[in-house]
């Protein structure tokens, strides 16, 4: 846990590097009220100009003097104002500026988001210049409708498109602007037309009700207001209904149509109609989008990228593995008779060849314990002749005691035949990862997004850096560009800098950074920073969009049910690898650890998924706060038992036999 001091600090240069001006409360109250008062003064300069506008006329030339008086309401700067804007400017709508001065100062106040006013003041402008123009048309002998501005651009475009050009250019900027502000398509008049169609059609059949007279006045009050649900023709009034009448009864639930039948008729026949469940406005909406431009697709920003083929990556001559019957014999007569020289029987042993090493699966005879053949391990790799042999007692699962042997001729697993296998091509998984094959041959991989971070540890020149090129290599072959980013540190300047060809596609960096891979472990903390910037501002979309969760999330934006124009946005998961995260402490200090704990703790729903490589993960490197929350570990090779607990809080790395042989856990059982 850091001091409270060093803790004030990091807080200070967090917000000393976050980026963006903001204002005080007290500022915010200053200029929101400043421009509140300049948009009033605004509006009443303009309001005087339609009286006092033809007087101050003479004045305006000689504004400078002392000696000239104006007549408008605000004196000389309310007569050059009010001449600038309504005379020589846009003329009527030029009161729009005041308006959105107005609500400058009001957002200013109430402290609104600021792309809403922007967006104002794009539309308000885009109004003021069509206004000027449509009252330049029409009141070309009053220049005060639509300003200097409005009779000069229509004078202009009549030279060139006469005045019908103009009229359909202004109808066609009317269309756009309802199109684009509003969202108005050609469905929404042909439902109006079909609504006031519909009206008119009632009223027509309405007014041709025939109008029965002669009703009985002795009925009560309470009959009369209660509306009859049978309907009965006029022309069919008899003084007895007949067998063959029918009656039809409406209600508001599914109607069923009940006819009554001819007594030789001998099955009944009844229609049953459901009525159909309203859906919310927004489904209707959202599905009819999807109905007609199909489900939001991020890839199509990159429409032409191709993901690289397999023959980027080497193909060995000899893959598969080679089975060596006489090793396999020896070894099992080697642990027979080890066992048997302490008296322990064994009732059958099964093997299991892998390409680096060779599990024996063996079922000790009844009465054996556990803890007697765990304790021979050293015994058994003495007989054998071999290093890096582990007992694993109990298997997980399984009624057997396993004893994993070393191949003596070990085989090479290409990173081709882990990508190019269906395990891994078939992988329904949102991060998948390809860390290589199991002891039974098998591909093993992983979801980064469930697991959710993951913690690789071992001794120098023992496979880290490559375990995190094949996190990287998985990824790039499965995710486009649009879906995953990745946020790369790499102390050591020459692990991660081939991934500097593809910058453009899948690196994320600072708008201010010239490197996406950041080499300099200074710079690492304004890039914590900002990711936790970005955390923040991601869960406050998911709140908004009422998910909880990035899959969710995204799902419901390709389903276009959230609204770009509100903020949402596809979101890409962000990978943030660290190299060599030891020496990323000694040199940036414990500054890293206050980011680095909040992305581990809360960063897994919104799609942030840390990756951290180092030697050993002691409490001096890695605390247990940022431990805790990296259930997923990858143990190389290490030299002793205590090293193995601190990766994986128990023994097991100490027996590896490096060249890339690990051992994964994900809080649960180990597999290597």
């Amino acid at each position: 846990m850091a001091k409270k001091k060093r803790t004030t600090k990091s807080k200070k240069k967090q917000a000393k590097n976050t980026p963006g001006f903001r204002l005080s409360n007290q500022q915010k109250l200053v200029f929101g009220s400043l421009l509140i008062i300049l948009a009033v003064l605004l509006c009443l300069s303009f309001l005087s100009y339609f009286f006092t506008g033809n007087a101050d006329q003479s004045t305006l030339s000689e504004i400078g003097s002392r000696n000239v008086k104006a007549e408008n309401w605000l004196s000389k700067a309310g007569a050059w104002l009010s001449d600038l804007f309504i005379n020589r400017g846009f003329g009527i709508p030029s009161f729009i500026f005041a308006g959105l001065l107005f609500l400058s100062g009001i957002y200013m106040l109430v402290d609104i988001k600021k792309s809403k006013l922007w967006r104002h003041w794009f539309w308000g402008t885009l109004i003021v210049i069509w206004s000027s123009l449509l009252l330049g048309f029409f009141g070309e002998k009053i220049s005060m409708l639509g300003g200097t501005i409005g009779y000069e651009m229509n004078s202009f475009l009549q030279d060139y498109i006469g005045k019908i050009g103009i009229a359909l250019m202004l109808i066609f900027g009317l269309i756009v602007y309802l199109a684009v502000r509003f969202k108005v398509t050609a469905q929404s008049f042909t439902k109006l037309f079909a609504s006031a169609k519909k009206e008119i059609k009632e009223d027509f059949i309405l007014s041709d009700e025939p109008i029965i007279t002669g009703v009985d006045n002795s009925l009560s009050d309470e009959a009369e207001s209660i509306k009859s649900a049978f309907e009965i023709p006029l022309e069919n009034l008899e003084p007895t209904i007949t067998n063959h009448s029918t009656l039809k009864k409406e209600t508001s639930e599914p109607e069923v149509e009940i006819e009554t039948l001819k007594p030789e008729d001998q099955e009944l026949e009844m229609e049953i109609e459901t009525v159909e469940e309203e859906k919310s406005l927004t489904d209707n909406l959202s599905d009819k989008l999807v109905e007609d431009f199909g489900l939001f697709d991020p890839t199509l920003e990159l429409g032409n990228y191709k993901f690289p083929p397999l023959d980027l990556l080497k193909k060995y001559d000899i893959e598969g593995i080679t089975i060596n019957q006489e090793e396999l014999e020896e070894n099992k007569n080697k642990i027979v008779e080890t066992l048997n020289n302490y008296n322990i029987g064994i009732s059958s042993i099964k093997a299991t060849i892998g390409p680096t090493v060779t599990l024996y699966e063996i079922v000790p005879n009844a009465g054996i314990r556990i803890s007697k053949i765990k304790n021979l391990e050293d015994d058994i790799a003495l007989s054998l002749a071999a290093l890096g042999i582990r007992i694993i007692a109990p298997i997980p699962g399984k009624g057997t005691i396993g004893i994993e042997v070393p191949n003596k001729n070990a085989t090479i697993v290409s990173m081709r035949s882990v990508i190019a296998s269906q395990k891994f091509q078939k992988a329904e998984m949102e991060l998948p990862v390809a860390l290589g094959k199991t002891i039974s041959n098998e591909t093993f991989i992983v979801d980064l997004a469930k697991m959710p971070h993951l913690l690789m540890a071992g001794a120098t020149g023992q496979g880290k850096s490559v375990g995190l090129n094949a996190v990287l290599t998985s990824l790039l072959y499965k995710k486009h560009p649009a879906e995953v980013k990745f946020v790369l540190v790499d102390p050591k300047k020459v692990e991660l800098t081939l991934y500097n060809k593809i910058e453009r596609h899948y690196l994320a960096k600072l708008p201010d950074s010239e490197e996406a891979i950041i080499t300099d472990n200074t710079k690492v903390i304004n890039t914590l920073n900002s990711l936790c910037i970005e955390m923040d501002n991601r869960y406050e979309m998911l709140k908004n969009a009422f998910c909880r969760n990035i899959k969710e999330y995204n799902e419901k934006f390709k389903a276009r049910k959230l609204n770009p124009n509100d903020g949402h946005q596809f979101l890409p998961y962000i990978v943030l690898v660290v190299d060599e995260f030891a020496d990323l402490i000694m040199t940036a200090g414990k500054e890293v650890e206050t980011p680095i704990a909040r992305l581990a703790q809360l960063a897994r729903a919104i799609g942030i998924h840390l990756i951290i490589a180092t030697q050993r993960p002691s409490v001096n490197v890695i605390t247990g706060l940022i431990k805790a929350n990296f259930p997923a570990r990858v143990a190389f090779r290490v030299t002793s038992k205590i090293d193995s607990r601190t990766i994986l809080d128990g023994s097991g790395a100490d027996q590896l036999i490096g060249r890339g042989d690990m051992l994964f856990t994900q809080g649960n059982d180990i597999t290597r």
